[in-house]
């Protein structure tokens, strides 16, 4: 019975998709509408990352977009953001009225691919964000993809499908850049000046600093470290059910750094209920949908392992500190790294406990790590050195004069 239910709502499913579709391509056909954008985050999931930022530049600086500038979201989404962000015209993605959007926008503004199967308007410019610096292989460049119902072949082909549609591709740097040619087989028109994102590194002034704390911590005086991991492709215990532990002691933690020290923990959205902070609920929060620039914004030191957070973090030249406690496991098994990831990080690599809890003693002494300075240079200059606080600015310039900068 459950599953001829299943098989039911699974036919349904594909007869409202063919529906959507129909009524796509026939509207693609008509004239694109001047100003109309049309932005996304994630697949529809938030309102945030590049697209978020470039959005707010553009309807600051030419608040008549405003009216026909919109965020595509998830439905189930729909409400929360609604709530959550009154100023911005958020529309449903994948409803008629979504599709109607869609069809006759003068621009696409995504960090993220959608379908292949989903065409767009011939006059419909997409300048694709993506999200992130690359340390794990990526597109491509992946030499073998695990997916169900996929070959690695057909995978490579998906990216490489879908970056032939983007006009217009971001780079943070140079090695993203270079990458971004290989993964994607992108070959049109590279944006190349640092992520809109992180212009608040270099434009938030510290009183508005200040101000972060008080409203994400509240009285909290002392330092600040956020501990930000990478999602693992093996947190999956079975569909939909993910684990994930805490690689070190929370007792511990706190004997090896200044006592007045909040630790804030960033794991990825789907692990954020399996986390156990239990006895440390005033010392420790985790925020796991808050935008983590904030997060960099009021924070002394990061811990991370994997991420391309150590990337945007590094803007803002303080410490960081990396505990790759499977550190074999993944470079030789899950992903893959593009560069040599343990003589570039920026600050120090530990795999085990002790390690860790030692480094974190440097850190509470000196509040750096005082050996890593030209190691930071140049990871500054290799990745962080297009970046100036500008590149919304220079996005929302395309938008509205519809050429490059």
């Amino acid at each position: 019975m459950a599953n001829g239910l299943s098989h039911i709502i699974q036919s349904l499913k594909l007869v409202a998709r063919y529906g959507l579709i129909v009524l796509n391509d026939g509207l693609i056909c008509l004239p694109i509408k001047r100003r109309l954008v049309m932005f996304e985050s994630f697949n529809g999931k938030d309102v945030n990352d590049n697209p978020a930022a470039i959005y707010r530049e553009l309807v600051k600086t030419h608040p008549e977009y405003a009216q026909t500038a919109y965020f595509s979201v998830k439905p189930r989404e729909y409400a929360t953001l609604q709530a959550k962000y009154p100023e911005i015209k958020l529309v449903k993605r994948f409803t008629p009225r979504w599709v109607g959007l869609m069809a006759r926008a003068e621009f696409w503004v995504l960090n993220s691919r959608l379908p292949n199967w989903w065409h767009k308007n011939r006059q419909t410019q997409i300048i694709q964000t993506w999200h992130g610096t690359p340390l794990k292989k990526l597109g491509a460049d992946i030499k073998h993809v695990a997916i169900p119902g996929t070959t690695t072949t057909e995978y490579h082909q998906q990216f490489v499908t879908a970056a032939s549609r983007w006009d217009y591709l971001i780079a943070p740097n140079q090695y993203s850049q270079d990458i971004f040619k290989s993964a994607f087989g992108f070959h049109n028109q590279f944006l190349s000046i640092g992520y809109p994102r992180n212009d608040v590194l270099y434009t938030t002034s510290s009183e508005r600093v200040r101000q972060l704390k008080q409203d994400l911590l509240g009285a909290v005086t002392g330092p600040i470290v956020t501990y930000a991991p990478t999602w693992r492709d093996d947190m999956a215990v079975r569909p939909g059910v993910y684990q994930f532990d805490l690689p070190f002691d929370l007792g511990e933690f706190f004997q090896h750094v200044p006592a007045t020290t909040h630790l804030i923990i960033r794991p990825h959205y789907l692990v954020k209920d399996a986390i156990d902070i239990h006895g440390f609920e005033d010392r420790v929060t985790v925020l796991a949908d808050t935008d983590i620039a904030k997060l960099y914004l009021i924070s002394d030191l990061l811990i991370t392992d994997y991420s391309s957070v150590m990337f945007d973090f590094a803007n803002l030249k303080r410490p960081e500190l990396f505990f790759a406690y499977d550190l074999a496991h993944y470079r030789d098994q899950l992903r893959g790294f593009y560069f040599d990831y343990e003589r570039e990080i920026p600050g120090p690599l530990v795999t085990t406990a002790s390690a860790f809890y030692q480094q974190l003693d440097v850190w509470r002494t000196a509040g750096e790590f005082a050996d890593y300075h030209d190691r930071q240079a140049a990871f500054y200059h290799k990745f962080c050195e297009w970046e100036d606080g500008t590149a919304s600015q220079q996005v929302a310039q395309v938008i509205v004069n519809g050429k490059e900068v």
